[in-house]
């Protein structure tokens, strides 16, 4: 253990001392992620990429905006700003040594192996909380990589990712798993346990080259210092949103029903191609974000509950999976078949302002969030 007392290292920052851009990604960040985790529980006759295809016009208008904007681009956004957060957290915390800070990091990547892994049990198996503490396990260590080994080795998982891959067949075979619409309790926790630690260990792959970008953008305080980094903002939005909403029309048109289903050579290409350019995509929204950031003043009413919001993702992601939860079960109230894809975005949406408003009373009230406390605890022991 490094010499250094945890109580003589600085503790998370104070909420009127937080930067606006993380903090308002981080907000808008958790209405992508109900648009992408909700519509996966629908079924139906024929269901592809989690989009059942006996819905209406406004059903298929919605599925193409969904797989456009937001499938495979809202996870690259939150990879991004964990890895930024950590680099946060590193920077603050150097008076601990490398020792001490790897330490500190791998009790808050328990903390989030222990939750994710209750989350995915008791709410929604498709958890990614358990996936990044697993990464920041590992990721510790890559916390003192140069710059050219973190944008090296991100690159090189980004290339690997976008490889053709037999795993696209699920584009078009993919009705919700098992083991999220549960008939009883007991079958859910026994198809749960089996399929939790497969989420746990392999969503860090997919999930660490936004990770390693975002721990070399917070070494520079890009997303907290915008005003010295606009042309690489600029850059990334412009380039980053283009590619990712590109890139995303193959599989966006097919899901909504608009071009045929192609061979499975062509599938092979389109699927790895979608979330490649969606990893692009999620870098391109935090650098946007981050620019009208720049343009906001903390004070307007709406900024400052997004903001809020972003400040308690933790206590704001699991709670929506509350929602998921109630709605969708099987032996709660099973809504799975009625709700459709217009239905379900709204719910979706509605959450997330529910949480928005919310997060504002919190923040008028003074309190951080109830998870948000708790990894406090855990990680500064205070």
């Amino acid at each position: 253990m490094s010499s250094t007392p945890l109580s003589a290292s600085p503790g998370p920052l104070a909420p009127a001392d937080r930067a606006l851009g993380p903090d308002l990604a981080r907000g808008f960040m958790l209405l992508f992620i109900a648009l992408a985790n909700s519509h996966y529980f629908l079924s139906g006759d024929s269901v592809r990429g989690g989009f059942p295809m006996d819905g209406s016009r406004l059903d298929s208008a919605v599925t193409w905006f969904v797989a456009t904007f937001v499938d495979g681009r809202a996870f690259p956004m939150f990879g991004l700003l964990f890895g930024y957060g950590v680099a946060m957290i590193v920077r603050r915390q150097e008076a601990l040594g490398p020792k001490g800070v790897r330490h500190l990091l791998w009790r808050r990547a328990m903390f989030l192996v222990v939750v994710g892994f209750l989350h995915a049990m008791l709410l929604y198996v498709g958890d990614i909380l358990a996936a990044y503490g697993v990464l920041l396990l590992l990721g510790a260590w890559a916390v003192r990589w140069r710059d050219g080994w973190l944008l090296g080795v991100a690159a090189v998982i980004f290339t690997l990712g976008a490889f053709p891959s037999g795993d696209s067949m699920s584009i078009v075979t993919d009705p919700p798993d098992p083991s999220m619409l549960p008939p009883d309790l007991l079958t859910m926790l026994s198809d749960r346990i089996v399929a939790q630690p497969f989420i746990m260990l392999l969503g860090p792959i997919g999930f660490a080259c936004p990770f390693l970008v975002g721990l070399w953008a917070g070494r520079r305080r890009v997303l907290e210092q915008p005003e010295l980094h606009r042309r690489l903002l600029t850059v990334t939005a412009v380039v980053g949103i283009a590619v990712a909403v590109l890139g995303a029309q193959p599989v966006a048109l097919m899901l909504a029903g608009v071009t045929d289903v192609p061979s499975r050579s062509t599938l092979e290409l389109i699927g790895p191609w979608h979330d490649a350019s969606g990893v692009l995509g999620g870098f391109g929204y935090a650098a946007a974000i981050t620019l009208l950031a720049a343009r906001l003043s903390k004070e307007g009413r709406v900024v400052r509950a997004i903001a809020a919001t972003g400040q308690r993702s933790m206590t704001f992601y699991l709670s929506q999976s509350v929602v998921w939860t109630v709605v969708f079960t099987p032996f709660l109230l099973d809504l799975s078949g009625p709700l459709s894809v217009a239905g379900t975005a709204l719910l979706a949406t509605m959450t997330w302002v529910s949480t928005v408003v919310i997060a504002d009373r919190m923040r008028r009230a003074g309190y951080r969030g109830p998870f948000e406390l708790l990894v406090r605890g855990v990680t500064y022991g205070r």
